[in-house]
């Protein structure tokens, strides 16, 4: 067992809906947490910050000297812009370059780590509606999700090169009450214009963030843990379910038709594919390490979330 009481967790994307959360974890399990930001924070009680800024190549050099361990869940969101070729290239060196940099200081220093763990996206087997269940072995897709996620491994990788344990945590829709994917859409349900996005048949794998944070934990204490963990319910949720089940929790059933997949095509471009598709995804590996998920079932998490 890892004595926590020295050990020191730098968060990139720390102040971000996941990252505020696990911070909150960490300090539960004695852990002391170190966050990059990019404006002046003021340091407080075990939260120490650290400015950055990974598009000018700038980090302040003890955030890495000092950390133990380092979680990277910085990147710009999936669905918050159209895919402009522009917005494309943001998604992905938002999540690369910050690894870069920590590579480059690493090495600099000579510096090891007991484990640099990253976030990464069930993208990574391609925007599909199928009955087959992806695992970890499946192999990557060649769309812009797939090939984003392909990227962000491969430059986490180079921290692994350096022989430093390297986790990669693909992560689906993360449920929460402070933020995330139910804050943008709850407003709708709660009003009662809850619909269906397209057919409603395709695959929406899911996590609660009190899980996705638990996973994280797990991937500092258990040092067998290294390499791609899927962070999602293998309970073959759709969108039809999803949304049914929000309604019925709000004390109605759905009423509104469903919103056409070549309205939202129109609307979206090719960013509704990140929508309208959705495969089956394996949570076997990951509790195969023992691991237990406290909401393992769709229900239980989002009333945990709306009450």
């Amino acid at each position: 067992m890892i004595n926590q009481m020295s050990q020191n967790v730098l968060i990139t994307g720390g102040t971000g809906f996941i990252g505020k959360y696990l911070t909150q974890v960490l300090l539960a399990n004695n852990f002391t947490v170190s966050i990059l930001s990019r404006t002046p924070r003021k340091s407080s009680g075990l939260i120490t910050y650290y400015q950055w800024n990974p598009e000018r190549d700038y980090i302040e050099e003890d955030a890495i000297l000092n950390a133990d361990y380092i979680i990277h869940l910085a990147g710009e969101g999936i669905v918050e812009k159209r895919w402009t070729a522009k917005r494309k290239k943001s998604i992905l060196e938002s999540r690369t370059k910050p690894i870069t940099l920590i590579y480059t200081l690493l090495k600099k220093h000579n510096k090891s780590l007991n484990a640099f763990i990253s976030a990464s996206g069930i993208g990574i087997y391609g925007a599909n509606t199928s009955e087959q269940i992806c695992t970890e072995d499946t192999p990557a897709a060649n769309d812009f999700l797939g090939l984003t996620c392909q990227e962000w491994e491969k430059t986490a990788d180079t921290i692994g090169a350096l022989g430093i344990r390297t986790v990669k945590i693909r992560t689906g829709i993360v449920f929460g009450r402070a933020g995330g994917f139910l804050k943008k859409i709850t407003p709708g349900f709660k009003a009662g214009f809850g619909t269906i996005l397209g057919s409603g048949s395709q695959y929406l794998p899911w996590i609660h963030i009190e899980d996705l944070s638990q996973i994280y934990l797990k991937s500092i204490l258990d040092t067998k843990i290294e390499g791609p963990y899927n962070a999602v319910l293998t309970d073959d949720t759709t969108q039809l379910k999803f949304a049914k089940t929000l309604a019925n929790l709000y004390g109605y059933s759905i009423w509104l038709p469903k919103i056409p997949q070549s309205l939202l095509k129109i609307v979206l471009g090719e960013m509704s594919d990140a929508i309208l598709k959705g495969q089956r995804v394996s949570s076997e590996k990951i509790q195969h390490t023992g691991f237990e998920f406290q909401f393992a079932t769709l229900e239980t998490a989002l009333y945990d979330c709306l009450k």
